[in-house]
């Protein structure tokens, strides 16, 4: 199973991929867009950004998944968007935009869960390495 470290070096050959193409690749991932995704760390309180896939969009409203591999402890960024849903969101071609993010309560995540593994099945897979739930994350912009 991956390890941070892992998920780390991961982030950052994508950050290279995207800096020597000028932008132009490192967008998608498995069929999915890639989204840049700032959050306030809840320890330090400094700014922390990850690179991520979105399994589901509807307009500016998406979801991430917390799944980290499978391993059985939530991603540091889920953390951060329990203790503060304020975050920052870059697509491609386009700039950094405020947006809220929560963690799908119950009847949301059973709503979307279905949506997410239909077309994406690696999100199951992953269900399945760990007792924990993977947590859905649904990021809606600020306005």
């Amino acid at each position: 199973m991956p390890n941070d470290a892992t998920f780390k070096a991961v982030n950052a050959l994508q950050r290279f991929v995207q800096r020597v193409s000028f932008g132009k690749l490192g967008w998608s991932g498995y069929g999915m867009p890639v989204v840049e995704l700032t959050t306030t760390g809840r320890k330090s309180g400094q700014r922390r950004t990850v690179l991520l896939t979105s399994p589901w969009q509807d307009g500016d409203t998406f979801a991430l998944v917390g799944s980290a591999g499978g391993n059985d402890q939530d991603p540091a960024w889920v953390g951060n968007i329990r203790a503060d849903g304020a975050v920052t969101v870059r697509m491609r071609n386009g700039p950094p935009r405020p947006m809220r993010a929560h963690v799908a309560g119950a009847e949301e995540r059973a709503r979307l869960w279905p949506l997410i593994t239909k077309d994406h099945a690696n999100y199951a897979d992953y269900q399945k390495k760990t007792e924990r739930e993977l947590p859905v994350v649904v990021i809606e912009p600020a306005d």
